[in-house]
């Protein structure tokens, strides 16, 4: 199997130098309807998906489901305003590895804190302050992928010449893997983190969650009588 390598390491690094995010900025300052927010994140954000045009990034479906696991805010009056689509967009970047709920529990106190705070810190600052690196951190990823690449290309030098390319772009991909999988196991492990602080806390309080994550109001009395 004849591959070009190098070919496809060019159009790897060059889908990195036509990546961009949604600034702030950019989104409408007025509410939308569910149809106009569906839009608004395709056309935006087309250039991350596999299939250009076929597919599609978040569907009223995604959303609705969104709503009904207390991901997001529940919209007013079905019209969703601009922190809730900013909501949505850091939920897009999770929902390809995380479970809903570990994003639940990853913004549920973003959303407590920051959603609809008029008068402090809000989901905006917390979105720009995320994103004021982008650039920044998609050209290290470039520059960590180029060099995996490279040492990718140093193996299998002693395979047969017919299966030597191949060999040599699986180890690619074995390394790319491998990294998706530790930094997947260390955001897992960061969310278990969190979410057994917040039980802890939530005992401490008289509350605490069932087994359907919902919280067990027998605590509270029982705590109540001692």
């Amino acid at each position: 199997m004849t591959i070009d390598t190098k070919d496809l390491l060019n159009s790897i690094l060059a889908s990195f130098d036509r990546m961009t995010y949604i600034k702030s900025e950019d989104i409408p300052g007025i509410d939308l309807y569910m149809d106009q927010v569906t839009t608004f994140m395709d056309e935006r954000l087309k250039k991350s998906a596999r299939n250009h045009g076929e597919d599609k990034l978040m569907t009223k479906t995604m959303i609705n489901n969104y709503t009904k696991n207390n991901v997001i805010p529940p919209p007013d009056r079905k019209k969703y305003n601009k922190e809730h689509i900013l909501i949505l967009i850091m939920v897009y970047y999770f929902k390809s590895i995380l479970q809903i709920n570990d994003i639940k529990d990853l913004m549920d106190p973003i959303i407590k804190k920051f959603f609809d705070n008029s008068n402090g810190f809000a989901i905006e600052d917390v979105y720009d302050e995320i994103f004021s690196d982008m650039d920044e951190d998609i050209s290290k990823v470039r520059d960590d992928v180029a060099a995996q690449y490279q040492d990718a290309m140093t193996k299998f030098e002693d395979a047969p010449d017919a299966d030597k390319d191949y060999l040599k772009l699986y180890a690619f991909v074995c390394k790319l893997g491998c990294d998706v999988f530790l930094r997947k196991l260390l955001i897992e492990k960061i969310v278990d983190s969190l979410r057994e602080q917040s039980e802890a806390e939530n005992v401490k309080s008289g509350k605490a969650k069932d087994k359907n994550n919902k919280y067990d109001v027998s605590v509270e009395k029982k705590s109540k009588k001692q």
